[in-house]
């Protein structure tokens, strides 16, 4: 029986070419997008996710550190600011007014992780997730904080999670949902589930499974099976989910899978 919510793309076949055709021709159209993450003992997720943005095709993008490591990058990074951390080298709730300031300025936000386990962090992004009235892109360990008080994420149609199996897992069970996500899902299991998890609660979702990439929003499912596996995939995907989506405003669902094929 064919389902009217499952739709499949490869990377031959996108659902969604007219996007790719109607893409910003400008760097100054093409959007504005603010980077968070980073602590003083990490900081490869944003570096990478501000890289993969640029490849992706954003206008600009800036990133905005913990001050903690502020002397171990120094000049690295000409786009980046700097935010007051805590002690142990995490952002720290005064981080808030420099977050907020600078996400006013951005058509999107990504938190791209490397955030470090600490409470003043959490309470940071619980903050900044409540007051940030834009499209918001979390993944890792951002996604993490975002799972211990999903209230603030599940019912956010401006909320993008890219997340793997196991945080998945982890949103299911904290909400409730009343089928488990399990590892060993099938496929079509897999597709069902997301569709009514996302019938339900309108944040939008991104997560792999063995070697296809699941995009659900609202209650329609893309599957994009990969050329090759790929072990590292959430930061690169949700960079270019994120400026895809601040590009195509209004159509998420097209957005969020069509930046898995795009070049």
């Amino acid at each position: 029986m064919q389902k009217d919510y499952w739709h499949k793309q490869t990377a031959d076949q996108p659902l969604f070419p007219d996007l790719q055709w109607s893409r910003p021709e400008l760097k100054s159209s093409a959007g504005k997008l603010l980077i968070i993450g980073g602590n003083v003992h990490g900081f490869l997720a944003p570096a990478e996710a501000y890289s993969e943005a640029g490849r992706a095709g954003i206008g600009t993008a800036r990133l905005l550190l913990p001050d903690s490591l502020r002397k171990l990058i120094g000049r690295t990074f000409e786009a980046g600011e700097y935010a007051p951390s805590t002690p142990s080298g995490s952002f720290g709730q005064r981080a808030l007014a420099e977050a907020m300031a600078m996400a006013n300025w951005a058509d999107g936000v990504l938190i791209a992780g490397d955030l470090g386990r600490n409470s003043e962090t959490a309470i940071l992004l619980e903050k900044f997730a409540s007051k940030y009235k834009g499209q918001l892109t979390l993944t890792k360990d951002a996604a993490d904080y975002c799972l211990s008080s999903p209230e603030s994420c599940l019912d956010s149609p401006d909320t993008a999670l890219v997340i793997s199996m196991a945080q998945l897992q982890k949103l299911g069970t904290q909400a409730k949902f009343t089928t488990a996500f399990t590892f060993d899902m099938d496929l079509l299991r897999l597709v069902d589930a997301l569709h009514e998890f996302t019938d339900l609660h309108p944040v939008n979702i991104i997560v792999k499974q063995l070697d296809t990439i699941l995009v659900a929003c609202q209650g329609q499912v893309s599957t994009t099976k990969l050329a090759a596996e790929r072990q590292i995939w959430r930061v690169s995907t949700a960079a270019a989910a994120a400026t895809w989506w601040l590009q195509n405003s209004g159509k998420t669902f097209e957005a969020l899978t069509t930046s898995l094929v795009a070049d």
